[in-house]
């Protein structure tokens, strides 16, 4: 049987929820429709997602359509929780993105139709709540068109020439085939046409209806079947898996959520996982609408695996040659998390250590000077949903305070540094030279050597590496530094040396620790000389206003610093674009309605970073500050 791994996805309130449960009762696997406004959908499991009516992890279901088994991936709409959106798009056969009849294209819908089409994710649209008042399917559609996809054709139902029309846009040869015989393409022919454009990510079927009613329900169904690349994977091939989501059971034990693209895998096989291997101690499928027990799972399917030490991204086997990198922008803000019970410090931090675990775009710091742990969020709603979070399933209460904006740092210039082996002032049986220089824009991190690799022990060069990773997580003013090179230039040790009875004396032998500490004083010292540039978060942003309030509106992106490109005036409706600093955009949302007399509204997407104008901000450091000698060398040398 195929298999089609299918996203449901949307901008917040598009209805994507109420589409998944119209689907699951129309396959037969649900008797009654359950309402998010009542917290009974199948999908929205927990009781947060329940209560707020809202999707924020991604949900698993799986039902027939003919002879291809869908397993149904819901995924958040809000912003906030676009990591979970993230992780599933890399395990995606195909996608429907749902619009609102009413709404239109919004802002969450251009960003995931730009990652549908980089990606090349086959996808269907699917413009829902016909059923509501102030519905305009003929607008929405000139919106689709315009704004996400010239490729986009109704399909309620399929008309020939309107099918033929765009494959002979999409396709010469095709155009070339019609024009010489156009009798053979018949509809089924048309429609078999379509669905390999549809494949390759060329041409985007458009679907009506109302998740609601049900109107509109059946023609999707079939573009799902018939248009929708189903796959069968080949279970002799060796096993090749990729973890998309983590979650425990109240227990602590993890359940790694994995996509197989081929081979298989059973209960207690060991199977490869990066260097190592781990048991399979129970496998769960989903099969007509849920998670059930199973001995074996195989390729094409989702699995829930239990006894796996994994987090998302690990592969499972060899790595799939086509896994995709979803690449969304970054949480730009950072906020400061502290227990109210003074007792739950240690459990705090525990149960955030878990929660980056199912989410890795949260980052976690600690700073141990001050007792502080920070986490990076995307907005305010996840804010609030780990606070209720942590006070449900950890009993833990606790208060967020100084949300700030996440800077980057950016290498100004070229700086060398060195310390040598046995000299002054050099406390560390080893020799570290290193070089650092701007790399290209999103390059990352690059190590490299300008010293003969079997010149010392490599376990002493990884430990260098690995250092210098880590240590750039923090550069001159607190902030990360992005994109550079780092090249080793010096190298020295002291070989093992022992006393006569065999015993290692590690004050005349050099080991990964004495590379693991030296590397911060050089690398930094180096980082110093080059220098480094901070940059804030850039929102690219469309605002939409009465044309005469443009005066108030562009005073308005004046004070926030904003950055307008391009204005277009037409009909009455002025409409604006450029970047504006992330850290401002909140603030115009709240100050547009006044300036508009409640009219105007304004989209933001991540767009990058750019230098700070003003005085650089700075950030607490949590690594015992190399960029001061004597405090970082009172607090490294006490710990040795």
């Amino acid at each position: 049987m195929k298999t089609l791994n299918l996203g449901i996805l949307a901008h917040v309130d598009a209805g994507k929820t109420s589409l998944t449960e119209r689907l699951l009762h129309t396959a037969g696997i649900i008797g009654e429709l359950g309402s998010v406004d009542d917290g009974s959908t199948q999908t929205d499991t927990l009781a947060l997602e329940r209560a707020r009516g809202i999707t924020i992890k991604a949900a698993v279901v799986s039902f027939a359509i003919g002879d291809v088994t869908v397993n149904l991936i819901d995924t958040p709409g809000h912003p906030d929780f676009i990591a979970e959106v993230e992780r599933a798009l890399g395990v995606l056969d195909g996608a429907v993105l749902v619009l609102s009849a009413v709404e239109g294209v919004q802002a969450q819908t251009r960003v995931l139709m730009r990652t549908l089409r980089r990606l090349g994710i086959p996808a269907l649209l699917f413009v829902n709540k016909l059923d509501r008042r102030g519905a305009d399917p003929d607008r929405v559609f000139r919106e689709i068109t315009g704004k996400l996809t010239p490729s986009a054709i109704a399909l309620d139902p399929l008309e020939p020439d309107r099918v033929i029309d765009l494959l002979a846009t999409l396709d010469e040869n095709f155009l070339a085939g019609y024009l010489t015989a156009p009798d053979e393409f018949t509809p089924p022919r048309l429609r078999t046409e379509l669905a390999a454009k549809v494949a390759e990510g060329l041409a985007y079927p458009v679907y009506f209806g109302s998740a609601i009613t049900g109107a509109g329900i059946g023609a999707l169904r079939d573009g799902i079947e018939n248009l929708l690349p189903a796959k069968e994977g080949d279970a002799d091939a060796p096993l090749s898996g990729t973890v998309f989501k983590v979650e425990r059971e109240p227990g602590g034990e993890k359940i790694a959520y994995v996509r197989l693209f081929s081979g298989s895998v059973a209960v207690r096989d060991k199977v490869p996982l990066g260097d190592g291997e781990g048991k399979v101690t129970a496998i769960s499928v989903f099969d007509n609408g849920s998670a059930v027990s199973s001995g074996s799972a195989g390729p094409g399917r989702i699995a829930k695996l239990s006894g796996l030490d994994v987090r998302i991204g690990d592969v499972l086997g060899t790595r799939p040659e086509h896994v995709r990198e979803a690449l969304f922008s970054p949480p730009t803000l950072e906020t400061v998390v502290s227990p109210v019970r003074p007792a739950d410090r240690g459990p705090l931090h525990q149960a955030l250590t878990w929660l980056t675990e199912q989410d890795p775009l949260i980052g976690l710091r600690h700073d141990e000077v001050r007792q502080e742990t920070s986490l990076s969020l995307y907005g305010e709603v996840q804010k609030e949903v780990i606070q209720a979070t942590l006070a449900d399933e950890y009993g833990i209460d606790v208060t967020f305070s100084g949300t700030t904006t996440i800077c980057v740092e950016r290498v100004s210039g070229t700086g060398s540094a060195a310390e040598l082996i046995g000299k002054a002032p050099n406390p560390f049986l080893a020799t570290v030279g290193l070089r650092v220089e701007a790399g290209a824009p999103g390059s990352g991190i690059s190590f490299r050597l300008e010293v003969e690799l079997g010149s010392m022990p490599y376990s002493f060069v990884k430990a260098v590496e690995d250092t210098v990773k880590e240590t750039l997580r923090e550069g001159l003013h607190g902030w990360e530094v992005l994109d550079c090179v780092v090249t080793m230039t010096h190298s020295g040790y002291y070989a093992r040396q022992s006393h006569a009875h065999g015993t290692f004396d590690k004050s005349m032998s050099s080991t990964a620790g004495d590379f693991r500490d030296l590397t911060p004083l050089v690398l930094m010292a180096a980082l110093r000389e080059a220098g480094t540039t901070v940059h804030e978060p850039m929102h690219r942003f469309t605002l939409q206003a009465p044309a005469d309030t443009l005066g108030p509106v562009t005073a308005l992106l004046a004070r926030a610093r904003a950055i307008p490109r391009t204005t277009l005036t037409k009909g009455g409706t002025a409409e604006l674009d450029g970047e504006i600093p992330a850290a401002k955009t909140h603030e115009v949302h709240q100050l547009l309605p006044s300036a508009t007399r409640g009219e105007g509204a304004m989209e933001t997407v991540f767009h990058g970073y750019r230098p700070v104008r003003t005085a650089a901000p700075s950030r607490s450091r949590t690594d015992h500050n190399p960029l001061d000698r004597k405090e970082y060398l009172l607090h490294v040398l006490r710990r040795v």
